[in-house]
């Protein structure tokens, strides 16, 4: 078969179709031809742990909005449970029926003892029951505050473990600081109440007088500051461990040694300091250190009963006497009192032989054998002790105490981002040293 002819019919091909087909053909570029390139195998990348990200801080009014939000969003859950019901306001009825009847069981004690005829004016008997009211009130509202508080909040945190609760709270958006922080105010919530519903109650001491408003300003700052400290160390007794009652021994345990056991410490360290002819016993010489008496609130409320006597009274004694370590005499009788301090002997110049110095209210003049002048105490009717300065730094030592037990409860309710000392890391060998 000639290659002209067509393959399909046989026939010759048309001379101007064969030549249009040359002409397109050599029309078209011809691409050169790649050469195959071998496929290499995909060789294992070392393992990499994820990228990462530079961690951006949230601007601080967001992130306080976030916690306060927190801490209301867990205080109304708290809320709602330990409000629901007609308890917590029979409760706090019942409280002001016996805070009221001890008040008045106070007055007619006092009137009795002032209608036995000792030649007091009624202006003074009046002002006298007024601090007595006063005084009985106050202490027994710390009394109330020093038990309930710690006792109201030994259980936030243990329940929520023993419930098997405490997991899925702490996956919520909310961080453990208000996790924290929304449990002490829910639980300390109820106990100031109390306090506040107490205060109509209190307002009676101004219809007798001898108390003024500033003394129960005080008084209330101590309830609150202290309700606040006792709160946040049963919430930390709450934290570290995982069962309630065991939480709630060991408030109990704890408040006894703040309260009776601080003030036996005082006791016992005072009357050793005044042995062996006031130089002490053994180690145990001077006054008691004052940290010991500061995480006391009673000596606190003392402090401020003892702005509302005139003379330095009895609040007054017994605070200089634990506080100062009884080391206080009267200038004039020279026995031991609960004044001040006595002043030190002042040296006064001698005067010339034959001339008499008029005393003019220095000292008692005086020579002494071979001329020289006398050490001789001076005539200063000094009393009572350095009133509103204790129980202010009281205050400051319960704040202190308060943020550093809120510190242990979150480091130990957050099963993440615990705070640890700092490690020197040691850098393992590279493959080079191997």
């Amino acid at each position: 078969m000639d290659p002209m002819d067509d393959p399909t019919t046989g026939q010759p091909h048309n001379v101007a179709d064969v030549a249009e087909a040359v002409e397109v053909t050599s029309a078209v570029p011809v691409l050169p031809v790649l050469p195959v390139l071998p496929v290499l195998p995909v060789l294992p990348t070392p393992a990499t742990g994820p990228t990462e990200h530079p961690r951006t801080r949230p601007h601080p009014v967001a992130a306080l909005r976030h916690v306060l939000g927190g801490i209301a969003a867990i205080s109304v859950k708290e809320l709602r449970g330990r409000m629901r019901g007609r308890r917590a306001f029979v409760v706090l009825t019942l409280y002001l029926v016996l805070l009221g009847g001890f008040a008045w069981m106070v007055e007619l004690a006092m009137e009795a003892s002032f209608n036995n005829g000792f030649g007091q004016s009624a202006a003074f008997a009046s002002a006298s029951i007024g601090q007595g009211i006063f005084a009985a009130l106050i202490m027994l509202e710390t009394l109330q505050v020093v038990f309930l508080a710690p006792a109201a909040t030994a259980g936030a945190i243990s329940l929520e473990r023993e419930k098997q609760t405490l997991g899925l709270l702490v996956t919520t958006p909310i961080s453990s600081a208000a996790i924290v922080m929304g449990k002490l105010l829910s639980a300390l919530t109820y106990v100031f109440l109390l306090i506040a519903a107490s205060i109509p109650l209190t307002a009676i001491v101004f219809v007798f007088g001898g108390v003024g408003p500033e003394d129960v300003v005080r008084a209330y700052i101590v309830l609150l500051v202290t309700a606040l400290g006792l709160g946040a160390f049963g919430l930390c007794c709450s934290s570290l461990v995982k069962r309630t009652q065991a939480a709630t021994a060991i408030s109990i345990f704890g408040v006894l040694a703040i309260t009776v056991g601080s003030i036996f410490v005082l006791i016992f360290w005072v009357v050793l300091a005044r042995d062996d002819n006031g130089n002490g016993h053994g180690p145990i010489k001077g006054r008691p250190p004052e940290v010991i008496a500061y995480v006391n609130p009673f000596l606190a409320q003392v402090d401020v009963l003892c702005g509302t006597e005139s003379f330095g009274g009895t609040w007054c004694g017994i605070l200089s006497t634990l506080v100062s370590g009884g080391t206080t005499a009267n200038s004039s009788t020279g026995s031991n009192t609960g004044g001040a301090i006595a002043p030190p002997p002042v040296a006064v110049p001698v005067p010339a032989p034959g001339v008499v110095v008029p005393d003019k209210g220095v000292g008692t003049q005086g020579l002494a054998p071979d001329g020289s002048a006398i050490a001789v105490q001076a005539d200063v009717s000094a009393f009572g002790v350095v009133r509103d300065a204790f129980w202010p730094r009281s205050m400051v030592t319960w704040l202190i105490l308060t943020v550093v037990f809120l510190l242990i409860s979150i480091q130990f309710v957050s099963p993440t981002r615990r705070w640890h000392l700092p490690r020197r890391r040691t850098q393992s060998p590279g493959p080079e040293a191997v």
